[in-house]
């Protein structure tokens, strides 16, 4: 089987394939084809490649050449128009926001894997590409918040005084929200934790945050970790309860997100306008369309005083380490696909399989996804 690795285009940085993961892969017995300066931006070099194993051709070559094609970003239109219907397509296609894409898949009847499908159990820990690139961007917001805000985060004492440390308040305690929290705590902030989940408390408190929680959630086993929409009584609760702790916070990480939902807004114009100037909000959900009122995607914007950074792909400022996670992860899974012998072994009775492709032979496979499809229809 010849396996290619696309080069992505910026902003993008991030490669799908790392040297090490052609390591692994031609241990499989196939041949992996690396678009010329494919990890350029994520400081891989083509040499590393070779010496990996890998044969650096050109884009063409890698399009027409492969029988499976690994990327990151859905491909372009023009591009996409020249690989075979047989070829497989793997990459996180966004089917949620890119109906359009996805159609298009439909019509040149192509089999492809959306990475961001990955049933969050037990059994696809490895795999799960969404909790890699949350890690990576709870990581970074902090840092990004750290260097926006015109004040220390941790106590200091001293001569001239005693600073008080600084006051966070964390939206949503998924992977992002528990990377945000611990790197909050190793910088010496206080940090408060907002989540609907109740299961999320001890780990919360075990990484040193204070739970903030609003009695009445619905919270749904099925949801696969995710929240889930909630009642009237209970979001206006959930409003004012957020409203008075975030009017008391320094810095406002928020990162909530509902699966095929536009992002829920908690952060309401009139509680930023309560805030003191010089605070800082990361909004993690801004290309959903933000857990602030005042959020605007790829956007630093101040609003009296306040910061508000609408910023969905850390995982790109930070390219070397988010592609090898993200290489870890589609590894994982390409050993579903892939036998000792190099041959191409599609079992969709594995839940993880069947959970992951988007589309095979004109049909789209993940349910959630045909669901939502439909309903839109």
């Amino acid at each position: 089987m010849k396996i290619g690795v696309l080069k992505e285009q910026l902003p993008e940085k991030r490669v799908a394939l790392t040297p090490e993961g052609v390591k692994s892969l031609k241990s499989l017995q196939c041949d992996i084809l690396v678009e010329n300066n494919a990890g350029a931006s994520a400081y891989y070099t083509d040499r590393q490649y070779q010496e990996a194993g890998g044969m650096p051709v050109s884009r063409h070559e890698v399009l027409t050449g492969s029988d499976m094609i690994l990327m990151i970003q859905p491909l372009a239109d023009n591009l996409l128009e020249q690989i075979a219907p047989a070829c497989i397509m793997i990459g996180c296609f966004n089917p949620y926001q890119n109906e359009v894409f996805l159609k298009k898949l439909q019509q040149r009847e192509v089999t492809s894997f959306s990475m961001e499908l990955v049933p969050r159990t037990t059994l696809a820990q490895a795999m799960d590409i969404l909790s890699s690139m949350a890690t990576v961007a709870g990581y970074k917001a902090v840092l990004e918040a750290a260097s926006s805000f015109p004040r220390f985060f941790p106590m200091f004492m001293s001569a001239a005084g005693t600073i008080k440390p600084a006051r966070m308040l964390i939206l949503g305690a998924g992977v992002a929200g528990l990377q945000a929290l611990a790197v909050g705590r190793r910088l010496g902030a206080v940090v408060e934790v907002f989540d609907v989940r109740s299961a999320v408390k001890e780990e919360v408190m075990s990484l040193g945050g204070k739970f903030i929680e609003v009695e009445g959630a619905k919270e749904d086993a099925a949801a696969g970790g995710y929240a889930v929409e909630q009642t009237e009584e209970f979001l206006k609760k959930q409003g004012e309860l957020i409203h008075n702790h975030a009017v008391k916070s320094d810095v406002i990480i928020a990162t909530a997100q509902i699966p095929g939902k536009k992002a829920p807004v908690l952060i309401k114009k009139e509680t930023v306008n309560a805030m003191n100037p010089g605070s800082v909000i990361i909004d993690l959900a801004a290309s959903t369309g933000g857990n602030c009122e005042y959020t605007e995607n790829d956007k630093s914007i101040v609003v009296n005083g306040i910061t508000v950074i609408g910023k969905s792909d850390y995982p790109s400022d930070m390219p070397a380490d988010a592609s090898r996670m993200y290489n870890n992860n589609m590894i994982n899974f390409l050993k579903l696909l892939i036998n000792q012998g190099g041959q191409l072994n599609l079992d969709f009775t594995d839940e993880i399989v069947k959970g992951t492709c988007l589309t095979h032979k004109g049909e789209i496979m993940n349910e959630r996804i045909r669901s939502i499809v439909t309903s839109n229809k």
